[in-house]
């Protein structure tokens, strides 16, 4: 699946030193520009020096806060905006202030609650527009003279876009925090489900072989007590082999709960197709005679497939064992040059045993979701149902060139 998490923007991923940096330089850039407006054209109550650097100051430095305190620099710039019009400068002097306090807009309504953008728009075109009307009255010009009616449109239209620049900003970052969530809670999802695969996988074979290694032993025990020494000796083994696969898994699990700085714990080996002999001898202790058959020349399998095959194998011999009502099964692993084909087959009464014909009617049980879910996540197919002529057959094609993309389906796994 495509990576959409959302790259920061190249400002933040400046260092902070960087960006304090350019961002001074940026207000000694403005300082010029700022100080000929002051000494334009007009009558000014302020002798040109001091007093001109001074407003200077105060229009630029404020701005090199506006990240961090957007609302008071705005309120600054609006406050010299007021300050000068009461004062009767020159218009020009206050030019730059307008764009600048649209800025501000456009931050605030980014970064802040939408009841604080709307604030912060409203009481800039309040100021702006007043400022506009002042200078009427100084001029003797009417509202409605036609300059100055567009002059008053184009400063609303800047309030405006400004406003709804930083709406757009920020649903951008609502919907990147939406699906940066999402990617979230999706890779836990995957998380718990391969844990729930693991620990399916890992049990319920083994589990089913103590079930019924116990139940043959109850019966032989009084007339072959050799026979029930031998199967609880099993159920020993099989019982200590499972309880070393949960206090690891569950030891994995702890460490990443507390966020041990130490070093992990060693991975468990992996069981693979190399593990099959074993799970067939494992399965012949509980009665079930498998017939493994090995078609093609077997070569070197990419991690995933070799994992999610043996899986597939030892869970469809589980489910022959608990539900098939047979003695005999059949394993077929076919090598191909681009995919490999299991085949699990058994000639038990299929669909007339009542948990194979829940299996068949709901499609549903953990063994066969796990195992469909292991085949998706290879991109290969996946079948499961009774046979016409009885049994019930397990098929799943394995593709060998796309299976390194997705890892999940070969994760480290427990014994």
């Amino acid at each position: 699946m495509r990576d959409r998490t959302p790259i920061p923007p190249l400002w933040s991923r400046l260092p902070p030193g960087v960006r304090r940096l350019l961002t001074w330089c940026g207000i000694a850039a403005l300082a010029p520009p700022l100080w000929a407006m002051t000494l334009s054209q007009g009558e000014s109550l302020l002798p040109v020096g001091a007093a001109h650097a001074a407003f200077t100051a105060a229009t630029a430095v404020p701005l090199a806060w506006a990240r961090q305190r957007p609302a008071l620099v705005l309120a600054i710039q609006l406050a010299e905006i007021v300050a000068v019009t009461a004062l009767g400068q020159p218009a020009q002097w206050i030019w730059p202030l307008f764009p600048a306090s649209d800025v501000l807009v456009c931050l605030l309504t980014a970064t802040r609650s939408r009841r604080t953008g709307l604030t912060a728009a409203g009481a800039t075109l309040i100021v702006q527009q007043t400022s506009r009307q002042v200078d009427l009255l100084h001029l003797g010009l009417r509202s409605w003279a036609p300059g100055f009616l567009a002059l008053s449109v184009l400063l609303g239209l800047g309030v405006l876009v400004a406003w709804m620049a930083g709406m757009v900003i920020r649903q951008r970052r609502e919907y990147d925090l939406a699906l940066r969530a999402h990617a979230e809670d999706r890779a836990v999802t995957d998380e718990r489900l391969r844990i729930a695969r693991e620990l399916h996988d890992m049990v319920a074979h083994n589990i089913g072989v103590i079930a019924i290694q116990a139940g043959a032993g109850a019966r032989v025990i009084d007339g072959h007590p050799e026979q029930a020494r031998e199967t609880l000796t099993t159920i020993e083994a099989t019982s200590r082999q499972t309880l070393k696969g949960l206090r690891h898994l569950l030891g994995m699990l702890r460490e990443t709960e507390h966020g041990h700085p130490g070093a992990p714990p060693a991975p468990a080996p992996p069981a693979t197709l190399s593990d099959v002999d074993q799970l067939v001898e494992t399965a012949a202790t509980a009665g079930l005679r498998v017939d493994l058959r090995r078609r093609g020349r077997p070569h070197p399998l990419p991690d995933a497939v070799d994992r999610s095959a043996f899986r597939i194998v030892q869970e469809s011999v589980t489910n022959v064992l608990r539900h098939a009502d047979t003695g005999h099964c059949q394993v077929v692993l076919d090598y191909r040059s681009e995919e490999l084909h299991i085949d699990v087959i058994d000639d038990g009464p299929g669909a007339a045993t009542p948990s194979i014909a829940r299996i068949a009617r709901e499609g549903s049980g953990h063994g066969i979701t796990g195992m469909r879910e292991r085949v998706a996540l290879l991109n290969g197919d996946f079948s499961a149902g009774p046979r016409p002529d009885g049994g019930f057959r397990v098929t799943a094609r394995l593709p060998l060139m796309t299976a390194e993309a997705p890892a999940q389906a070969g994760q480290t796994e427990a014994p």
